[in-house]
């Protein structure tokens, strides 16, 4: 894909000129080079060594995640069946060290305020291995449905997806383990891969953006649990937007401190284009003219563990209302280990409809979901007829490798591949029993079919079909575009 032509703002020119001073033309010049391409390896699916030995295009390591990878021109690998099936996510170089940073453990709960298109989210999840519980938030409806199909399309089992502006969320206030704002910015570090943010720019969006940043910043500390963390996160170059953001929290909330965010290559956060406070500098700022990435800056906080939540004391699971779920009638568990007989059952469901969700083991410890915009929670695993069980697409994505014995599985270059994602329906494969198989590639998942009378009947979700030589529904920004 070629590189657009960046015209870059006068004013811009002028502003970072003046603040990076003789390194201005070091950076300047990285805009105009071709931009460094990424994906991250969806450790659910397999791991980082793995795929390097099984790729069909070259990669080399991203020095600051070990899950990241660079590629090069012309590779291209979003167009390849290996991304339907979620092994790894296009993401900018920069933006994956805020997983890295945030550090999510299993079991814990975690935060994302600002969730869409997914990729921080996702590599959240990854590093949380599925357990404890993630709550991916985004308010635009349109972006949100773009999050809760990545989070499918990558297996992500442990999540909440809330459609709610971050002041809704104050229900949890004192709640998460660790939250993450990646917070809206004017996009400085993105004018080299869409020139119309460039266009689009000018100084009076960077103080109205500062000033949103705050508020924001502002809810996210509320709900972080006394002793967690807090990374605040922006994909731009501006002082007013970073540093200046930081520097007026750290001025109202004296319960948080900066620690360390260490990255390799990255460079300290400025503290003279704030108020001179020297701890500024415990910030991360990755440039384009150092580092292989378009550009990211970090601030990591955390929260004392003798804070006081809004002068009522730390709120507990105890204090709220009682949590319910429904319960997985005899029946219908035979149905689906017929269908399954390797599936361990969750524990907790709920029945949307006449579709069966597993929802996420720690889910529970929120209390009541009464009031809030849910867009998707847990696993949609299907719907139950008398005694058959018709599986749900988000069922074969999340299922662990063997749990669905019968199931057709093709390298990813046979013709059947490309014939499956465009939709199309197969001469069933001998030997594999009539009914459900699990389809997948190179073992990993693409979804479900059903074997009658000697055809296999392609389930695919007609919403992401396509041919191999073109690229999936666009999604989205911050470097998850599949044509890349």
């Amino acid at each position: 894909m070629d590189q657009p032509i960046v015209i870059l703002p006068d004013m811009f020119i002028q502003r970072m000129s003046d603040l990076l001073g003789p390194e201005a033309r070091e950076f300047f010049d990285a805009l105009h080079r071709p931009r460094m391409r990424g994906l991250r390896v969806n450790t659910l699916r397999t791991a980082p060594d793995t795929l390097v030995r099984r790729a069909p295009f070259a990669l080399s390591p991203i020095p600051w995640a070990p899950e990241g990878f660079l590629y090069r021109h012309p590779d291209r690998p979003g167009l390849h069946p290996w991304y339907d099936a979620g092994v790894y996510y296009i993401q900018e170089p920069a933006a994956m060290a805020a997983a890295v940073l945030l550090d999510p453990q299993p079991g814990e709960l975690v935060l994302d305020l600002a969730a869409a298109p997914g990729g921080k989210s996702t590599h959240i999840a990854a590093r949380m291995e599925n357990r404890g519980l993630l709550v991916a938030n985004e308010p635009n409806p349109k972006r949100c449905r773009v999050l809760v199909q990545n989070l499918e399309r990558l297996g992500v089992a442990n999540a909440l997806v809330t459609q709610e502006q971050p002041e809704s969320l104050l229900r949890w206030a004192g709640t998460f383990d660790r939250v993450l704002l990646d917070a809206p910015c004017t996009g400085e570090s993105m004018f080299r891969k869409d020139p119309a943010v460039a266009a689009a720019w000018n100084p009076r969006r960077i103080l109205r953006n500062a000033e949103r940043q705050h508020r924001m910043l502002a809810t996210a500390a509320e709900l972080v649990r006394p002793g967690g963390r807090l990374l605040y996160a922006t994909c731009t170059f501006a002082p007013e937007e970073n540093e200046q953001v930081i520097a007026r929290f750290l001025g109202e909330r004296q319960d948080f401190r900066l620690v360390p965010a260490e990255l390799p290559g990255g460079a300290p956060g400025r503290p003279e284009w704030a108020d001179g406070r020297e701890e500024l500098a415990l910030c991360r700022r990755l440039w384009p003219h150092r580092v292989p990435a378009d550009g990211h800056f970090y601030a990591l906080l955390e929260r004392a563990e003798d804070s006081v939540l809004a002068g009522r004391g730390r709120w507990t699971a105890a204090g709220r209302r009682p949590w319910k779920s429904t319960r997985l009638p005899a029946r219908a568990a035979a149905s689906i280990l017929l269908q399954l007989p390797g599936a361990s059952l969750p524990a907790h469901w709920e029945l949307r409809g006449d579709t069966w969700i597993a929802l996420p083991e720690s889910l529970p410890r929120l209390g009541s979901l009464e009031g809030l915009r849910i867009a998707a929670k847990g696993v949609a695993w299907g719907i139950i007829r008398g005694t058959g069980f018709l599986p749900a697409h988000s069922l074969a994505m999340a299922l662990p490798p063997g749990a669905s014995p019968p199931s057709v599985v093709w390298p990813s270059d046979a013709p059947e591949v490309a014939a499956w994602l465009n939709g199309r329906s197969l001469p069933a494969p001998p030997n594999v029993p009539a009914g459900w198989v699990w389809v997948g590639v190179d073992g990993f998942p693409l979804g479900w079919g059903k074997i009658s009378g000697g055809t296999l009947k392609n389930h695919y979700p007609k919403g992401l079909r396509r041919d191999l030589g073109s690229p999936a529904s666009p999604e989205g920004t911050h470097g998850n575009d599949p044509e890349e």
